[in-house]
C-alpha cells in the first residue's frame, strides 16, 4: 500500500503502469456501461442542450435527435471525470497551479518559444481546442475513442491512426520549434 501511495505523489507516472491502468479503464467501461472511452461527443451533448434551452427550433434536427442527443450522456460523466481526476493528479503529485500567480504560463520552454504573455497561451490553447474538437468531429470521434478503444479491441484502422497520429507530432514539433526545442 505504501509504494502505491508513493507512485500517486509521483510528477510522472511510469508509462507502463499508466498504460495497465487505462486499459483496465478501458475493460471496465465496457463491462460496466456497455460503452467505449471517448469524450469528443460529450461538448455536442453539452451544447446541445445549452442550445435547446436557447433556441430550440434550431436543435430540432437529425443530429441532435439521433447523432448526438443534447443531455448528460456518458461522454459527458467521462470528461467531467477526466477533468477532477486530473485536478486530483496534479494536486497529489504537488503539481497543481490552479489560480497561482503565472500558473498558466510557468512553462520555461514555452516562454522560450512563444514569449512570456499569459494571454497568449490562454488564445492558443483555446483556438487549439476549438480546432481539435471540429476535427474529432470530422473524424466521427477523438482520439480516445479511436487510439485507446480501437486499439483496445484490435481494429487496424485505430493502429493507422496512432502511427499517422504520432508522424504529424512529430512534423508539428518540427515546424513549430525548429531547431528550439
Amino acid at each position: 500500500m505504501n509504494w502505491i501511495m508513493k507512485q500517486l505523489h509521483r510528477e510522472t507516472w511510469s508509462p507502463y503502469a499508466a498504460g495497465i491502468l487505462l486499459g483496465i479503464t478501458g475493460v471496465l467501461a465496457v463491462l460496466l456501461s456497455n460503452t467505449l472511452l471517448g469524450a469528443s461527443g460529450a461538448f455536442e451533448n453539452i451544447a446541445g442542450m445549452i442550445g435547446k434551452a436557447i433556441a430550440p427550433q434550431a436543435f430540432d434536427n437529425t443530429y441532435f435527435k439521433f447523432v448526438m442527443p443534447p443531455g448528460i450522456t456518458w461522454g459527458v460523466i467521462l470528461l467531467v471525470g477526466v477533468f477532477f481526476g486530473g485536478m486530483i493528479g496534479a494536486a497529489s503529485s504537488g503539481t497543481l497551479k490552479w489560480g497561482k500567480k503565472d500558473a498558466a504560463n510557468s512553462d520555461t520552454q514555452w516562454k522560450r518559444i512563444f514569449g512570456p504573455q499569459t494571454w497568449k497561451r490562454w488564445v492558443l490553447g483555446f483556438l487549439g481546442a476549438i480546432l481539435l474538437e471540429y476535427a474529432a468531429g470530422i473524424a466521427g470521434g477523438c482520439t480516445s475513442g479511436l487510439a485507446i478503444s480501437g486499439g483496445m479491441l484490435l481494429v487496424p484502422a485505430a493502429f493507422l491512426f496512432i502511427a499517422g497520429m504520432f508522424a504529424s507530432g512529430i512534423v508539428t514539433a518540427l515546424i513549430v520549434y525548429r531547431n528550439r526545442y
